[in-house]
Parts: C-alpha cells; sequence; structure tokens
C-alpha cells in the first residue's frame, strides 16, 4: 500500500489468464450510462473459462500491443511486449438454430492497454491488490468488421443486425440465446487452449 508498481512488479503479479464474459444489460445501460456511466448494467452476471493459463504458458506468445498515440504518461509507458497472440471466437446460438454460428473472430493481441498498464494504473491510486483478485481486460476488437467484441460493436448499436443461419438476426440477445467464448494459442505442433465459457440468457422469474 501507497507505492506506485512498476511494469516489471506488475507483471510478476499477474499469475495467469482466463476467458471472462462481463454480460452487459444494455437495456439498463443506455438508461444510465450517460452521465454516470455502466454500473448496475454491468454488475449483475460474471462468467469465466473453467481453468487458469499461467503467464509462463504463454511466454512463447508474447507480442507488443498497438502503438499508443499520444504516449501514455510516464508511469504506463512500458518496455516489453506485454500483449499475446491469443485467438479469441464467440458463438450465438438462437432457440431456433442446432449449433451455435460465429458472430466475432478477434485477438488478444490488438489490446490497447496491457493487463500490465491496467495493473499499474489500477493501483496508482492506492487501491490495494489481493492475492486472487480478477481483472477484466475490456472488449477486445480488432480493426476489421469481424472481430468487433461485443454484439454491440457487432450491430452497430442495433442498426445493423447480425445475420445468423436460419433467417435469424440479432442486434441484442434474447430469451433463450446462448454465447460462447472460445480462445487459443496456437504454435507449430501444439496449442494452448482456455477451454470455453458458455451461458444461457432465461427469462427472468
Amino acid at each position: 500500500m501507497g507505492e506506485m508498481l512498476t511494469e516489471a512488479q506488475a507483471e510478476a503479479m499477474i499469475f495467469g489468464f482466463v476467458l471472462l464474459n462481463d454480460w452487459s444489460a444494455r437495456d439498463i445501460q443506455q438508461w444510465e450510462y450517460v452521465p454516470l456511466g455502466p454500473f448496475q448494467a454491468k454488475a449483475f452476471a460474471t462468467s469465466i473459462s473453467p481453468w487458469i493459463v499461467t503467464r509462463e504458458a504463454l511466454e512463447p506468445f508474447r507480442r507488443h500491443g498497438p502503438v499508443q498515440e499520444p504516449a501514455p504518461l510516464p508511469y504506463l509507458q512500458q518496455h516489453g511486449a506485454n500483449n499475446y497472440d491469443l485467438q479469441l471466437e464467440v458463438g450465438l446460438r438462437a432457440p431456433a438454430m442446432a449449433a451455435p454460428a460465429g458472430i466475432c473472430s478477434t485477438n488478444f493481441k490488438y489490446m490497447y492497454w496491457s493487463s500490465v498498464q491496467q495493473l499499474v494504473h489500477h493501483a496508482s491510486s492506492g487501491c490495494a491488490m489481493n492475492v486472487g483478485d480478477l481483472l477484466g481486460s475490456g472488449t477486445i476488437s480488432g480493426p476489421e468488421k469481424h472481430q468487433r467484441g461485443s454484439l454491440l460493436e457487432i450491430s452497430w448499436n442495433g442498426t445493423e443486425p447480425a445475420e445468423l443461419p436460419g433467417g435469424v438476426k440479432r442486434t441484442f440477445l434474447e430469451d433463450g440465446d446462448s454465447l460462447s467464448f472460445r480462445g487459443w494459442c496456437q504454435s507449430e505442433g501444439y496449442r494452448v487452449g482456455f477451454g470455453e465459457v458458455e451461458g444461457t440468457i432465461v427469462p427472468a422469474a
């Protein structure tokens, strides 16, 4: 407490990574995010994948993130490659569909703020961090349309419905929809996988 973290300290404190879906209730968020920002819209459900992939297992897949312009403040400037070549896919299965259809294919290397930077910044105000704390990276989107990392972006806030098999269209998730995340790092002859995290929307009781 009371001390800033360095890039090296923050990196050493990160044990590993999981896939995380911090579900967003967009109908609530539309009401509360101006001027307060998301609050209850982000607080009702979170899903994670079945196991933790250690930082050491991801070492061969380190990558530099996007060039940051303007340059961050000095305490957030990093010298190492703190992103990862981690392929991510999202599937959506509506009740009328037999199997999920891909709606997003992106990569963790596109993260503008690395996990190290986020931990350094989070601790900069004296916020205590404890063993086992889980931090979410935020939406991971790439430069192309198929790399948009949330349904809000994919449907462009409901103006461009996502086209699914069987004539199904979605702007936002509906009751009965199942959403699944998959992630892996691929090298020659082997793959480091994160498992799958899936959740289904059910009607309110």
